[in-house]
C-alpha cells in the first residue's frame, strides 16, 4: 500500500485573498529527476507525496538507474505556490516517472494548463517519452536542466539541440532543492504560457 508523507513549512498558508487565477500545473520528467524535491523545495502548504519503497521487484520493469534512492512516487506529488505579481496561484501535480503508471499520468493531466519537465544532462533520452506525451496533449511546457552534484555543465544551447526543443520552448537551469530556484523556473513557465494564451499556432 502506498504511503502518503506530508512535508511542512514553517507557517500556515492559505490562498490568498482577492483576484487570483488558480491555475494547475504538472511536474514531469523520468524517474528519479527530483519532482518530489522541486514540489517539496517551493510549495507554501504542506506538500503531499504518495510514494511506495523501493524494491528489487521493479528492477525488470523500471530503469533504477538512480544511486541511493529508496522510494518512488506511485500516484502524485501535490503542492501550490503564489505568484503576487502575476497574480496567479499554481497547483503543482508530480507525476510518476515510470512507463507502467502512464494510466495514472492520463488522469493527472486531465485539466491541466502546462508543464515543468525536469531533465538531468546525463540522460536526456530519458525526457523524450514525458515530451512526446506531453505534446499529444497539446499542453505548452518549460524545460528545466536539474542541476545534481556531479551533473557536468552544458551549453544550454547544446542542450537544446540535443533535446530538439522548439526556439519558443524556455529552456532554464535549476536545483531542485533550492525554493528560489525552483520558483524561477516557474515564474519563467508561467510567463511563458501567458504569452502562449490565445495563440493558436502548434
Amino acid at each position: 500500500m502506498a504511503f502518503a508523507h506530508f512535508s511542512s513549512p514553517s507557517a500556515p498558508v492559505v490562498l490568498p485573498d482577492g483576484d487570483y487565477d488558480l491555475v494547475k500545473i504538472l511536474v514531469v520528467g523520468p524517474f528519479g529527476i527530483g519532482k518530489t524535491t522541486a514540489i517539496d523545495a517551493v510549495s507554501e502548504i504542506p506538500s503531499l507525496h504518495t510514494e511506495e519503497p523501493m524494491t528489487q521487484a521493479a528492477a525488470s520493469v523500471d530503469d533504477l538507474v538512480v544511486d541511493s534512492k529508496t522510494t518512488t512516487t506511485v500516484a502524485v506529488d501535490f503542492g501550490h505556490i503564489t505568484l503576487p505579481t502575476s497574480r496567479i496561484v499554481l497547483y503543482l501535480f508530480g507525476t510518476p516517472g515510470q512507463e507502467r503508471f502512464r494510466v495514472i499520468w492520463n488522469d493527472i493531466r486531465q485539466g491541466a494548463l502546462g508543464a515543468l519537465v525536469l531533465v538531468d544532462t546525463r540522460r536526456l533520452a530519458a525526457s523524450f517519452e514525458v515530451m512526446d506525451l506531453l505534446e499529444e496533449a497539446g499542453l505548452d511546457y518549460a524545460v528545466a536542466v536539474n542541476q545534481f552534484p556531479d551533473t557536468p555543465e552544458h551549453d544550454l544551447d547544446l542542450v537544446r539541440s540535443k533535446l530538439d526543443l522548439e526556439n519558443r520552448t524556455p529552456l532554464v537551469i535549476c536545483d531542485a532543492r533550492d525554493r528560489q530556484s525552483v520558483l524561477n523556473s516557474l515564474r519563467t513557465l508561467a510567463d511563458h504560457l501567458v504569452s502562449r494564451a490565445g495563440d493558436d499556432s502548434p
